[in-house]
């Protein structure tokens, strides 16, 4: 029966045999990493997962994770407006985030603004974590004089604050593409985990912020790889000025993507901790190497097209970073690819986080993914192959080199090349954008957000190609004429195809049929349809596309297809040939089809 269907859907031909019905399901994902279709026992010799909160901490990095009280449900909050934040932030911790994370400097909030932002906010209550770029030097003294100002002057505020300042001078290398300054940078977070440890037990000095290499189009391996690479390279920053291994551990967060690939996620999460432990043990230190996680609904899924579906991959992902052991959870606003979150779509992101804690109790049960074969199969393969990756970018001469020689940019940019194929040409689906997208959708109008550092790693969209020809589409209100062959039984199926297709590039149809007069009987393209029927429009049809079944095509396409063309057809095409068919290249045929409809770039 499966090999039936196999054969039916084209992935296997009249010679394949049920021998081959394995390999045929298996799924490979962008790290090579074959997942079967069927997983069992015996499927893989695994290495002990442990138990939560021990070595090799798979099952998560403390014993208890979320089930007391859930994660860390925090809120993102990038205005520049004291005023503006304040409002938002209270808001969201009136009514169920738990910590919040605030970008400062660089056209975001101002240092000096952090009193005003912060007056009545409990910090000792609520943790708040920084994301200060290059600029953490200046906001670690700050915060600490804030901190001080609200203990009456004495250290115990800081002694009960809890976040972190989100000093990452790696990340920012590899953002911004500019090494020079990154020996003093580095310097300057030693200095600051040093007073953290001293003064502030619950405030960490550097996050290591993973999702960098994520938004460039790197795997899930990749990643992760880059992100251990980081976080040794701080480790040895942090001793060498004089911290223990032990509390340099303890200084470091690491921010990795989620993804409404749910097991990817989980399985990413899991294997991090594994990795990360292993960089413990060879430390001497094996007890300590339980990594803490804030995991971000990835920016990279986000689209700014039919924005509500946001909403669906962020559920996905919150849920899956959940599961997967994450310590902390941020869900970006539906409209975050729009600009700046309004209130409707904050709340609707701290919502998605309370409902899955409160309503679906996913932190009621520690490590949920636990003792699926196929989730443990798959955290081992990707530990293994992120340890690879890491060893790579140490050979190099670590994360620095790799960066400065294009190590780590020509291999993300291998691996978005190959995503970039699958997504131009439909296998790895984007609702409402290349599949199903809504030409009648109203655009949400949002203020503009701040533009983020670059001129390093660049940040890609999944939908990007897909939303460039939908903007070079508006306006213009391209259409392409559907001529559907034989009954419509018949064509059917591939008229809605190509409407489908059509529409992911901002393209409207209209159908021949629609087009002839009231009570014409004799229909363009139809048996006894005499030829010069077609001719009888008021101009040239532009671009035509050809829509029947492969008995009606090998009986009468040709003719047809020329009866079009003499009727001044710029060009004509047909459903299920060519790149007009399931796993064509959708971005090359809606290009070419844009011009060929006049539509200028």
């Amino acid at each position: 029966m499966a090999l039936a269907a196999l054969r039916r859907s084209g992935t296997a031909g009249d010679d394949a045999g049920p021998e081959q019905v394995a390999e045929l399901l298996a799924a490979q994902t962008y790290d090579g990493l074959r997942i079967p279709a069927l997983q069992t026992a015996g499927s893989a010799d695994l290495p002990p997962t442990g138990l939560p909160g021990r070595f090799p901490f798979v099952r998560g990095a403390r014993a208890a994770g979320g089930l007391i009280g859930g994660w860390d449900v925090r809120q993102r909050h990038t205005d520049a407006n004291h005023k503006e934040v304040r409002e938002a932030a209270l808001a969201d911790l009136e009514n169920g985030a738990t910590s919040l994370w605030l970008r400062v400097g660089d056209g975001a909030l101002p240092l000096e603004a952090l009193p005003d932002a912060l007056d009545g906010i409990h910090l000792d209550l609520a943790a708040v974590v920084l994301d200060s770029g290059d600029a953490f030097a200046a906001a670690g003294p700050a915060w600490f004089t804030l901190l001080e100002a609200r203990g009456a002057g004495t250290t115990r505020a800081a002694g009960k604050a809890r976040g972190g300042f989100g000093a990452d001078p790696l990340g920012w290398r590899a953002r911004t593409g500019d090494p020079s300054g990154l020996a003093g940078a580095l310097r300057d977070a030693a200095v600051l985990a040093a007073r953290c440890t001293a003064q502030a037990p619950g405030l960490r000095a550097i996050t290591v912020d993973a999702t960098i290499y994520h938004d460039a189009g790197g795997s899930e391996a990749e990643e992760l790889g880059c992100a251990v690479a980081a976080g040794v390279g701080y480790l040895r920053a942090l001793t060498g000025a004089g911290l223990t291994v032990v509390q340099a551990l303890d200084q470091l967060e690491f921010r990795f993507a989620a993804t409404a690939d749910q097991f990817a996620t989980i399985a990413k999460l899991r294997a991090a901790r594994r990795v990360w432990a292993r960089v413990a043990e060879i430390c001497g230190v094996p007890g300590a190497g339980g990594q803490r996680q804030h995991a971000v609904t990835s920016a990279a899924m986000m689209t700014a097209r039919d924005p509500w579906v946001n909403l669906l991959r962020t559920t996905v992902a919150a849920f899956a970073a959940g599961v997967g052991g994450a310590d902390a959870v941020t869900v970006l606003p539906f409209d975050h690819r729009l600009g700046r979150p309004d209130g409707f779509a904050r709340r609707l992101a701290r919502n998605t986080q309370i409902l899955l804690v409160e309503e679906a109790h996913v932190a009621r049960v520690a490590d949920p993914a636990g003792g699926s074969w196929y989730v443990e199969r798959y955290t081992d393969e990707l530990a293994r192959a992120a340890w690879d990756w890491f060893t790579t970018v140490e050979r190099a001469g670590g994360l620095a080199a790799a960066l400065d020689s294009g190590l780590v940019a020509d291999r993300l940019a291998a691996t978005w090349q190959r995503r970039r194929e699958n997504l131009a040409h439909r296998r790895d689906p984007i609702t409402g954008v290349s599949e199903f997208p809504n030409l009648d959708e109203k655009p949400l109008q949002r203020r503009p957000a701040v533009v983020p550092a670059g001129g390093g790693l660049p940040r890609h969209h999944y939908a990007e190609e897909f939303e460039r020809l939908r903007d070079r589409s508006a306006g213009h209100e391209p259409t392409v004429l559907l001529v559907p062959i034989g009954s419509p039984a018949a064509s059917g199926q591939r008229v809605t195809f190509a409407t489908n297709l059509f529409a992911a590039g901002g393209i409207a149809v209209t159908t021949a049929r629609d087009e002839n007069p009231p009570g014409d009987e004799k229909r363009p393209g139809e048996e006894k349809n005499p030829p010069g029927d077609v001719q009888r429009r008021e101009k040239p049809p532009g671009v035509v596309c050809l829509c029947g079944s492969d008995r009606d095509y090998a009986e009468r396409a040709d003719a047809v297809a020329e009866e079009w063309r003499a009727a001044g057809a710029t060009r004509v095409l047909i459903a299920g040939r060519g790149d007009i068919r399931v796993g064509g290249d959708a971005i090359a045929v809606l290009t070419s089809t844009l011009a060929d409809l006049g539509v200028p770039q």
